[in-house]
């Protein structure tokens, strides 16, 4: 068997106000996109005629007022699946990611939900499982308390195969209505699951027939050892973010080993850092965009007490202002002026993670603290507080970017971060995707119509019958 080319994987972020914490305030961005599904279904329109394997749409289950400062966009949002549905009949082709929380779910309500989305949008749903980072969650679900990540992996293991039992409970071709004799379905291709486990008892079987792809693609993120775990087993592609290619190439190799335990292959999951694209048709304009946009964030007064310091979290980002510069780069830059620019000697003195960070505010600005154009204090506020991986630049330049970390073993593709909408996906779309199609390392039409096409993957055997024939055999053989 010929063995398939290895091909660029894009998905869109879809966040109303843009990736960038101050996105909403760019002169041309809809502060008010996330509830405009009208909106929402033009931007998913834009990055299917640009071939992307989905749109990407985000929850999350408490909210307060300091994400304003921080991530606005997690301050409020439509209900996912309400939006997915709406994508659904808007498209023909992209697949649709839809974040869904385990621990404030039951089994069935969201295998129902996903085989229904699968079935509307004819085999492109796909779940993208979160255990849930934010403690107050708990307080909107009657609950005392958030449980631990122990306590929440164990739960989503048993709730992950729930789920796909749920939707193998119906095997193919049992719903098959026949008018003249009155049979709208098999009954032996319909089967209970009678489950009796540590968390759940669900009796089953599922009021939909099997979804179209057998089981709708199963994304997730995380870095702890129970998320790896959960990742290499179940899931068809994890969301990851690194700020080097280096912990991106180990993170890769790691996951990619521990699915080999499991029976699977490199193929069979695909790694998907986030990545924020800031392009222009120049170097200088995509440099000026970048400043321009961080001209917007609000910097916090010396004496902010510090949060959770989470990217995404509630309120909680690092505080963007000297102090915490100071830890970051391991030099001491308080009562400087922001804007004025950093000496030489600042450099010299920084601990190596703050080498680093230098080295980042370069390659994005490209400013030094030596050269024509000078590196600035504010320079070091944005870079110690800076989270998604960042590239700027022309579009070769961006395509290079993109280009090495799937070439390296870092990534098979992005989850593309647009700083604000929809100029930032236009401007990706227009100037970078046909360059990454001219290298021949992105594609240039769907190989099909579902979601598993789009990332190269097989139907799944039915669980229920694969155990079935399993019993049999042992049965026979005994």
């Amino acid at each position: 068997m010929t063995e398939l080319k290895r091909e660029l994987h894009l998905g869109l972020m879809f966040w109303g106000t843009g990736t960038h914490p101050a996105g909403w305030r760019w002169p041309t961005a809809k502060a008010d996109a996330a509830y405009d599904i009208e909106y929402l279904q033009q931007v998913t329109q834009l990055v299917e005629k640009a071939k992307f394997d989905f749109l990407f749409l985000g929850d999350k289950l408490a909210s307060e007022p300091g994400l304003q400062t921080t991530n606005p966009a997690q301050m409020s949002r439509l209900e996912p699946f309400a939006a997915g549905a709406s994508l659904a009949a808007a498209t023909s082709q992209i697949g649709i990611v839809v974040t869904a929380n385990p621990t404030y779910y039951d089994p069935f309500t969201l295998a129902r939900l996903f085989a229904s989305l699968d079935h509307l949008s004819q085999g492109r749903a796909s779940w993208n499982i979160v255990t849930g980072a934010d403690p107050h969650a708990a307080a909107n679900f009657s609950r005392d308390a958030h449980w631990d990540a122990e306590q929440r992996y164990d739960w989503a293991d048993e709730f992950v195969g729930i789920v796909k039992d749920l939707w193998d409970s119906w095997e193919d071709g049992a719903w098959n209505p026949d008018a003249q004799t009155g049979r709208a379905l098999e009954p032996a291709k319909v089967h209970a699951l009678n489950h009796k486990g540590q968390h759940f008892t669900v009796a089953g079987p599922l009021d939909a027939p099997r979804p179209p792809q057998g089981h709708p693609i199963i994304l997730h993120a995380g870095t702890s050892d129970r998320s790896r775990e959960l990742g290499a087993r179940d899931a068809d592609a994890i969301f990851t973010s690194h700020a080097t290619i280096e912990s991106a190439q180990a993170y890769y190799r790691d996951i990619k080993d521990r699915a080999h335990k499991y029976g699977r292959t490199d193929a069979d999951i695909a790694i998907l850092p986030s990545l924020t694209p800031i392009v222009a048709p120049t170097t200088a304009e995509a440099v000026a965009i970048y400043d321009q946009l961080n001209s917007y964030l609000t910097l916090d007064p010396e004496d902010k007490p510090e949060g959770p310091g989470a990217f995404g979290g509630r309120g909680g980002a690092k505080n963007r202002n000297l102090t915490t510069a100071s830890k970051a780069f391991g030099v001491d830059l308080l009562d400087n002026d922001h804007d004025a620019p950093v000496p030489p000697s600042v450099l010299v003195a920084a601990s190596d993670e703050g080498k680093r960070l230098f080295a980042e505010i370069t390659r994005l600005t490209r400013r030094t603290v030596d050269g024509p154009q000078r590196i600035t204090y504010r320079d070091l506020i944005i870079g110690a507080s800076r989270g998604t991986s960042t590239v700027v630049g022309n579009p070769d330049e961006v395509a290079d970017y993109i280009e090495a970390w799937f070439t390296d073993g870092a990534a098979d593709g992005f989850n593309i971060f647009p700083a604000y909408v929809a100029g930032a996906v236009e401007a990706f779309v227009d100037l970078v995707v046909p360059v990454l199609q001219a290298r021949g390392i992105y594609r240039t039409d769907y190989a099909g119509p579902t979601f598993r096409h789009h990332l190269g993957l097989e139907r799944p055997e039915n669980r229920l019958v694969a155990r079935a024939r399993a019993a049999a055999e042992r049965k026979t053989a005994v």
